[in-house]
């Protein structure tokens, strides 16, 4: 504890030491933080005898020329700033061995208001009398400061105050009820900090009248407008200025006319040169001379009148090709009279047909539509008029010439070109040798709508045109009152446009690599001719790479990508025109490949059939191996083989018999035991035979698979001769096969015997051996 403590009292005691050892390096700088006014002079004192040596002075941070800075007695050090025009320095005072900062401030400067303009003028709805609001205005630049109060001062007192850069005076007619002569008005400007006043700004109170605005009416007549006003002031000589323009103008057109009214002379003033049946906006202003304009007038608007002078039909027709009737149709169009025009208006289609000599025959007469019409004509040259009544009077008039089929030697124009910028198109052709008196160019997008033009000259500029469509355009040349032929260009395009949009993107995944695909929508005459793709992707935050496919593929397999990771991707179409991208589509790279997913499982499923197969195969042998034909020994008998004496080819005993079941019959289950005599058959181990197959079971080679016939003879033992006896075991236990010998059975039965009748005749055997037979070994004896 004790050891925490001098070590904070050490701390403080350092601080303190620099703390004193800094202010003693400080010295005083004086004015400190100085407002002045822009443009003026200014000192600033640093008292530089805490400090042994020279110092200088820097503002911002810029050595200030030794010129500008005195000393005076070695304690004080002066600096000398003039026409000060910065809004803020910072000025230092310096060491010159060290130029360690000794001292300093910052200096600001401030603006007098400029500017000062004042208007007396009418307000709440009153223009009669004396105005009764007198309004200031000036500028005044302060960066730093925002708040400022502002007072306008007359000769007498204070006019108004404000905090804005403008002030009213709602009392100036209770204040100056006679405001006639010269007079002068000063604003002030004030702060905390400082106070300026603005130079006097005097005025002629008839200068800044603002007289009260004009009271317009505005009347139509047939091709002009007519505007009247009046004020209420025209003892003096004063200055008007009317404005109007057209409703609904997008290029804002709008004219100013001005007119000079004399004192007690009334305002009127003629709009001429408005088009037909066209709503215009009027407004009037006026002023004394040299004082401040009136608001503008209440705007009047106005629907012209019809002018007919101002109609122009421009008759045009566009003539189809000649059908297996020779009918053709020609699709007639003019000038749409305005809609808004007023009153009734009929179209009348009437066509002649045409001879050198003049017009000859019937006409036909068609009611049409406000600016198109379609008729029929046949191959003969024809004269197309149209007329126009306006309530039942012929308005305006026009026609047109539609030529014979077999007029093949009519002008034409030649070597037409056509190009395109920005959405406008240029068309130039070469003059046909005949002497024309102009050309009509027309041009659809769309082969219902058409737009036309006249020209004197053999080239043409086509505005206002739809952006990214084909246009065709034809030229015809004007000779006389007839038209010649006319020649096409087909399909020019307004602008090319970019690359077509994308409308879909797929993308099959697999473990290392992507497969992407897409589609375009579909590419429009005037779309631009896509030259390759570049396909971006990446992974997460890693780098993006980037493929470029052929203009002529629509997919690329990525390669090499990280297995189980999610990926990024996108396509960027490139045409000479401009470029666009697909939206960016995400995918995650799978953890395995599919195909060896799919090998595998193929694998597997083969090694389970063929183990099912085998399995099965195995269960049906197994099964068949149960099902072999065993005897039950409960039904089986013991018959004694004979070791010899028997015949060749007689088989040594009978087949086995299936009496009904008895008490006797009822065995249990025990091994027999053999016994070998001298004489018995046995195999070369010494040991019962055991196979049936030798000489004494064959009758003969080529009938093995027969059965004796005298089977019964050799070897017979009847039912009722059996020895039904069971066989007895050395253990003392019965064995469950019955005995089928003679009655002079080797073994001895030790348990209850059975009734044994007398064997059939046979022959003496020699030897005895008890076997066991199986149906089964029948079955095979028959198979060999």
């Amino acid at each position: 504890m004790y050891y925490f403590t001098s070590v904070v009292l050490l701390i403080v005691i350092c601080t303190t030491s620099i703390s004193e050892g800094q202010r003693k390096n400080m010295c005083n700088v004086v004015p400190k933080d100085p407002y002045i006014q822009v443009g003026s002079d200014t000192q600033i004192v640093c008292e530089s005898f805490c400090v042994h040596g020279k110092v200088y002075w820097t503002l911002n941070n810029n050595a200030v020329d030794e010129s500008w800075s005195s000393s005076i007695n070695s304690t004080h050090n002066i600096v000398s700033l003039r026409n000060v025009t910065l809004s803020k320095a910072t000025v230092l005072c310096r060491r010159a061995d060290t130029q360690e900062v000794l001292g300093g401030t910052t200096l600001r400067t401030y603006s007098k208001p400029t500017k000062v303009g004042c208007i007396w003028h009418y307000g709440n709805g009153s223009f009669e009398g004396v105005p009764q609001l007198f309004t200031c205005s000036w500028e005044h630049h302060v960066p730093f400061l925002k708040k400022i109060n502002y007072t306008v001062l007359g000769s007498q007192l204070e006019i108004c105050s404000s905090h804005v850069k403008t002030c009213t005076s709602k009392h100036m007619h209770e204040e100056y009820p006679t405001l006639v002569g010269n007079h002068s008005v000063t604003v002030r400007a004030k702060t905390k900090h400082w106070e300026v006043y603005s130079d006097p700004y005097e005025f002629d109170s008839h200068h800044i009248l603002q007289i009260s605005r004009p009271k317009l009416n505005v009347s139509v007549f047939s091709g002009h407008l007519l505007a009247e006003w009046s004020t209420s002031t025209t003892s003096k000589k004063h200055y008007c200025q009317v404005k109007y323009d057209k409703v609904g103008d997008k290029r804002k057109s709008e004219e100013v006319l001005s007119k000079t009214l004399d004192a007690g002379e009334k305002g009127n003033l003629a709009i001429e040169k408005v088009e037909s049946c066209t709503y215009y906006r009027v407004a009037v202003r006026c002023a004394w001379e040299k004082a401040p304009w009136s608001e503008w007038s209440q705007e009047a608007t106005v629907l012209s009148q019809l002018n007919k002078s101002d109609v122009k039909l421009r008759l045009w027709r566009k003539v189809a090709q000649p059908e297996k009737t020779g009918m053709r149709k020609v699709y007639a169009m003019w000038m749409e009279i305005p809609s808004a025009c007023q009153g009734t208006f009929t179209y009348f289609i009437q066509q002649t047909v045409y001879k050198d000599r003049g017009i000859q025959g019937d006409y036909s007469r068609t009611l049409c539509g406000n600016s198109t019409c379609t008729i029929n004509v046949n191959e003969e040259a024809h004269r197309v008029k149209l007329r126009v009544f306006h309530n039942e009077a012929v308005l305006a008039e026009d026609s047109v010439y539609v030529p014979a089929v077999a007029e093949t030697s009519l002008p034409q124009v030649t070597n037409m070109l056509t190009s395109s910028i920005r959405g406008v198109i240029s068309v130039r052709w070469d003059a046909p040798p005949q002497l024309v008196r102009g050309y009509v160019i027309d041009w659809t997008h769309d082969g219902r709508r058409y737009h036309w033009k006249e020209s004197d000259s053999t080239s043409a500029t086509l505005f206002g045109l739809l952006d990214q469509k084909p246009y065709d355009i034809t030229v015809t040349p004007l000779f006389g009152d007839k038209t010649g032929l006319g020649a096409q260009a087909w399909q020019i395009c307004t602008t090319i446009a970019a690359a077509a949009n994308f409308s879909t993107i797929k993308v099959e995944v697999s473990d290392r690599s992507a497969l992407v695909s897409w589609n375009m929508e579909h590419q429009d005459v005037c779309g631009g001719v896509i030259v390759h793709y570049v396909v971006f992707y990446g992974a997460g935050q890693g780098p993006q790479l980037n493929i470029t496919v052929n203009g002529t593929k629509q997919e690329i397999l990525l390669k090499d990508l990280i297995p189980y990771t999610q990926y990024s991707m996108y396509v960027k179409a490139v045409a000479p025109t401009g470029t666009s991208e697909s939206n960016v589509r995400h995918f995650n790279t799978k953890r395995f490949d599919l195909d060896f997913v799919k090998k595998l499982c193929a694998i597997g499923t083969t090694v389970l059939v063929l183990l099912s197969s085998v399995g099965l195969c195995c269960a049906i042998q197994y099964r068949k191996f149960l099902e072999k034909p065993l005897p039950n020994p409960g039904l089986s008998s013991v018959a004694l083989w004979p070791s010899g004496g028997h015949q060749k080819g007689m088989f040594p005993f009978r087949l086995f018999s299936y009496p009904s079941e008895s008490l006797c019959a009822r065995v249990s289950m025990e091994e027999s035991r053999l016994t070998s005599t001298p004489g018995s058959h046995l195999d070369p181990a010494g040991g019962p035979l055991e196979e049936y197959s030798g000489p004494a079971f064959t009758a003969k080679p080529d009938a093995r698979n027969e059965r004796p016939d005298d089977l019964e003879e050799i070897f017979t033992l009847s039912s009722s001769r059996e020895c039904s006896a069971l066989l007895p075991e050395s253990s003392g236990q019965l064995s469950p096969y019955r005995s089928q010998g003679s009655i002079e059975s080797p073994t001895q039965s030790t348990g209850k015997e059975c009734q044994c009748l007398p064997p059939v005749k046979h022959q003496q055997l020699t030897a005895t051996l008890a076997m066991y037979v199986t149906v089964h070994m029948f079955e095979q004896d028959q198979g060999r």
